[in-house]
């Protein structure tokens, strides 16, 4: 049999044995194994964003005057909008063949680089906390509901624990598997539990005084335009640093506006879906809204037949969205130069929201108030990030394998002692300019800072985001950081 004939065989073993186990870190894929097309990013994308949290947000939609179509239209706008962005980053994923926060070090420098990479791990490690803490009360809910144990973390310590520990096994069995297993776990437990979801939901709308809903008054522009920077940085904001993670294996051939699509639509529809349906909710109990847990208010509103299903689809969609997270996370700790293997590094971000979920759920008396004001703040450094990294893009069409794993003088990212000071710089004032205009505040008797330009129209809107994002990319731009790449490649 000729070499030729062998091929084939050769491509299907390197599949079965890919699908396994993930062996490759943050190192370039070679082109010859970037098979991937837009259709598998679309059910990742998809499967991670069913996620029960959407009710939350829904609710905060017409908690800030929105009647129901304002609600619907700023989560179309906000979750299409900014996984659109997070398409954008794929399109580097796909030209470099390396994780996100890796090939920002052509960006950035080597040394640069580890300033966005901090805060990369930061958000995805608070994420995770927040799906492993929540995950854990919808399986404790479920324990109470089926065999009469105590609802209340606190009251039930160990089996709190026990609980904790089945969410991060069930994490690490995916996650630790790699990108092939992630990708096909991704898309059939995408029509499990979008199919859960359409259950429990059919039967909510049906709870819901409808006349109320119909009737609320329109709300005012500002409203709208709070409610989408609300939905973007609570959606794919958070995800913009990843975008790469998953495109890293799309074949070299794939169109850019395909990556974008499938990013924006694979996230958008179940997003829009989700968090439409809080707002149905919260525009039909007021309660809902001053909830301190509106997920558990939810659960509280359903008869035992469907609060069971409600719970195994919370527990569920946030699983798949924390596989994609602690995948990425266990990138983004290698890019920072602690040498491990990724496997290793996923438990070793796994052990850190473990504890995370032990505090909240055991300790602390408060959990999501803080720790959702505190993943907020992170949107400013992050599209900082994506500004900065967006304009590169521009000039860069290929990436340097080596210089990309190479963290010596001898790269060609080492730039001045291993900054890139243009982009590093854009970042930074960028940020310093996104907190002047933030609030950060858990709650009405709790603030935390606020910027001295807060109170300007873009710091009332919550478009802090959108202003650094707008500063950090003009920064660099006239900085001349589009013409990086390009001298690059002539350099090169």
């Amino acid at each position: 049999m000729s070499a030729h004939e062998n091929a084939p065989a050769a491509e299907q073993l390197q599949d079965v044995v890919l699908s396994k186990y993930e062996q490759r870190g943050i190192e370039p894929v070679p082109p010859q194994e970037r098979k991937g097309n837009p259709l598998e990013l679309f059910w990742v994308w998809f499967a991670a964003n069913l996620s029960i949290l959407g009710i939350p947000l829904g609710v905060t939609l017409v908690a800030l005057g929105m009647n129901l179509w304002q609600a619907l239209a700023a989560a179309v706008i906000g979750a299409f909008g900014s996984f659109a962005i997070v398409g954008v980053i794929s399109i580097a994923g796909r030209r470099g063949g390396a994780p996100s926060l890796t090939l920002s070090r052509a960006t950035f420098g080597v040394r640069g680089n580890i300033g966005p990479t901090l805060v990369s791990l930061a958000s995805r490690l608070g994420w995770e906390t927040v799906n492993t803490t929540t995950g854990a009360f919808a399986l404790l809910s479920l324990s109470a509901l089926l065999f009469g144990t105590h609802p209340d973390a606190k009251s039930v310590p160990v089996l709190a624990l026990v609980c904790i520990a089945i969410f991060v096994a069930c994490t690490i069995a995916v996650s630790g598997m790699g990108h092939a297993f992630i990708v096909t776990v991704q898309k059939w437990a995408t029509w499990i539990f979008g199919a859960l979801n359409i259950f429990v939901a059919a039967y909510l709308v049906t709870t819901v005084d409808w006349s109320i809903v119909t009737s609320a008054p329109a709300g005012p522009m500002s409203a709208v335009v709070i409610g989408i920077g609300t939905i973007a940085a609570g959606t794919g904001i958070g995800w913009a640093n990843a975008g790469a993670d998953m495109s890293r294996y799309q074949a070299p051939k794939v169109k850019a506006a395909s990556l974008v699509a499938s990013a924006s639509a694979g996230a958008g529809i179940p997003l829009v879906f989700i968090i439409g349906l809080g707002a149905i909710l919260g525009a039909g109990d007021s309660g809902l809204a001053a909830a301190g847990d509106p997920v558990a208010a939810v659960r509280s509103m359903l008869p035992a037949w469907v609060a069971v299903p409600y719970l195994i689809t919370a527990f569920g969609g946030l699983l798949l969205s924390n596989h994609l997270s602690v995948y990425s996370a266990g990138l983004t700790t290698i890019t920072l130069g602690i040498r491990v293997k990724r496997v290793n590094a996923v438990i070793l971000d796994v052990v850190v929201t473990t504890l995370g979920a032990i505090y909240f759920m055991l300790i602390s008396e408060s959990f999501y108030g803080p720790f959702i004001t505190f993943i907020s703040l992170l949107a400013v450094p992050i599209t900082a990030w994506v500004g900065v990294f967006a304009i590169d893009m521009i000039g860069r069409r290929t990436y340097h394998a080596d210089s990309l794993l190479d963290l010596t003088p001898s790269s060609e990212y080492w730039y001045r002692g291993g900054v890139e000071w243009r982009s590093f710089i854009s970042w930074a004032v960028a940020i310093v300019i996104g907190f002047l205009f933030t609030t950060a505040r858990v709650s009405d008797n709790e603030l935390w800072f606020q910027g001295a330009l807060a109170d300007t129209w873009i710091g009332s809107n919550g478009l802090a985001w959108v202003a650094t994002l707008v500063v950090s990319a003009v920064l660099y731009a006239v900085l001349g950081g589009a013409r990086a790449g390009r001298t690059e490649s002539v350099k090169g």
